[in-house]
């Protein structure tokens, strides 16, 4: 088992904190004007994309986990057929569903290299792309070259 952090990219700082920001500054205007209901909703968005938030990899003999906040998301190898560092992977990508840059970059995406796929993101350039079967995930390991050699090491370890 191997652990890998997930670092965040200077864009990813910089939008969490402006977001964050703007969503207490907004609270806080709200409050004051005594609608204190009104207020929860900025705070619900700040502390709703804290949970989503990823926190690092971890490489097992058939799965690897996601860890988010209080929770980690469990992606079976079996059907691995390739792991490759893509920095470039999520240029010019949409987002379908998920979270754009408040503490991560996480759900569904698209674009014309990879199609749909899914991704757990916090640094882009950091971007390795897996083939599960026939779909795609995109994860940003601390150490992109070493976390596709444990991948393909527990492949062909299976």
């Amino acid at each position: 088992m191997k652990n890998y952090a997930a670092p965040w990219s200077r864009s990813l700082i910089y939008m969490s904190a402006f977001a964050t920001l703007v969503c207490l500054g907004v609270a806080g205007t709200v409050a004051v004007h005594d609608d204190l209901w009104l207020a929860i909703l900025p705070l619900a968005i700040v502390f709703g994309g804290m949970l989503f938030m990823i926190r690092g990899y971890t490489v097992t003999s058939g799965e690897l986990l996601v860890h988010r906040l209080w929770w980690t998301t469990r992606l079976p190898l079996a059907d691995l057929h390739s792991a490759q560092v893509e920095p470039r992977a999520m240029r010019w990508s949409v987002r379908t569903f998920g979270n754009g840059g408040l503490f991560s970059f996480s759900g569904w995406y698209y674009n014309r290299l990879l199609g749909r796929y899914r991704a757990f993101v916090t640094d882009p350039n950091r971007a390795v792309v897996l083939r599960l079967g026939g779909r795609h995930v995109v994860v940003s390991p601390s150490e992109p070259e070493a976390f596709v050699d444990d991948l393909l090491a527990v492949r062909h370890a299976a």
